[in-house]
């Protein structure tokens, strides 16, 4: 049975050292990324994994409440993530010289299209 038991601990023990050796790596790519697009992709991966770590841990010392901190480790890592997108949405519209408010959706599909405003593509249209 103490085999099984030592087994065991070296299995989680391995598991958490490959885990943090990947975290590195996305540490390092979130860095060195080209884009910023795989920055933030590095960021999500490095959450994922943190999140996962945590969950090996509380297995592996028997602690319950590591799963809670786990659970919102997950939704704070998930609320980051979307704000560093739309951020980076934000300055990619800017960067190509495109409102980003709601009421210029139809601005930019029209200028899309050829035309300058909606109001002048329907009355175009209609006699």
């Amino acid at each position: 049975m103490e085999i099984i038991e030592r087994a065991y601990d070296v299995l989680l023990i391995g598991s958490m050292l490959i885990l943090a050796v990947l975290i590195i790596c996305g540490i390092i790519r979130s860095v060195l990324g080209p884009k910023i697009a795989d920055r933030i992709i590095a960021v999500n991966m490095i959450g994922t994994l943190t999140i996962i770590l945590i969950a090996i841990l509380s297995v592996y010392l028997g602690e319950n409440y590591l799963v809670d901190v786990c659970l919102i480790y997950a939704m704070i890592s998930f609320l980051a993530v979307v704000v560093l997108c739309k951020v980076y949405t934000g300055v990619y519209l800017q960067r190509k010289g495109i409102r980003a408010d709601n009421l210029a959706i139809d601005d930019n599909l029209a200028s899309q299209k050829g035309a300058e405003t909606p109001e002048q593509e329907h009355k175009e249209v209609t006699p």
